[in-house]
């Protein structure tokens, strides 16, 4: 509770002090609240009844992210602060770290998975930061996992040949050859519609990641 509201007078106070102050102004906070008990007020902190993933997700619908994005970020920060059972204006650094830790163990998740979860945190509280929602984020003394780099191997002239033998028809032979011809994923075929193809000028329009 004393954190809580240490970090909220802060926060007040960033249009009025630079970062070395607001670190003074904290140390003075801790020193004259050591010892004294406080008890929790239903309007001492008017940010807290903001619902800041709907904003933080509005804000990226603006960036130009798309639903599906959305989605994503908005489960992702929504199972953090499920399980960790604070306001986002509460949570610190160690509540992360063990939340990630705990995620990863129990769902024997890889540490691409982990990193992710750990960029789009990051993402939400900078968010946070900058509209002096807090003070500081929790996420910045939480550095990118490593990961292995995975090359991914093509395809040989001899496994193109054996996709092509087994094609049954017509169409199962032009969507092994666009795939093989243009680099487009297959969900980007899937997509394809004839009116994206141009058969004169053997062109076609992709809308892949991001439209």
């Amino acid at each position: 509770m004393k954190e809580q509201l240490i970090q909220e007078v802060q926060r007040q106070m960033l249009p009025y002090l630079n970062n070395a102050q607001l670190k003074q102004l904290q140390g003075v906070l801790e020193g004259a609240l050591s010892g004294i008990e406080l008890s929790h007020s239903a309007g001492m902190i008017e940010s807290a009844k903001v619902d800041t993933v709907a904003c933080f997700i509005n804000a990226k619908r603006i960036e130009g992210c798309s639903e599906k994005t959305l989605s994503y970020y908005r489960q992702t920060i929504a199972s953090m602060l499920s399980g960790i059972e604070k306001e986002p204006q509460e949570i610190v650094t160690e509540d992360l770290r063990k939340y990630l830790t705990e995620y990863q163990t129990s769902r024997k998740s890889s540490k691409v998975t982990i990193d992710n979860i750990r960029r789009i945190l990051s993402s939400y509280f900078s968010w946070l930061e900058d509209e002096d929602y807090i003070v500081k984020s929790p996420v910045r003394r939480i550095h990118k996992v490593k990961t292995a780099k995975v090359i991914k191997e093509t395809y040989t002239d001899e496994a193109l040949e054996i996709m092509r033998d087994n094609c049954c028809n017509v169409r199962d032979l032009a969507m092994i050859d666009l795939l093989a011809s243009s680099g487009m994923r297959v969900g980007e075929m899937v997509a394809l519609n004839r009116d994206d193809i141009n058969f004169n000028e053997r062109e076609c329009v992709v809308f892949g990641k991001g439209s």
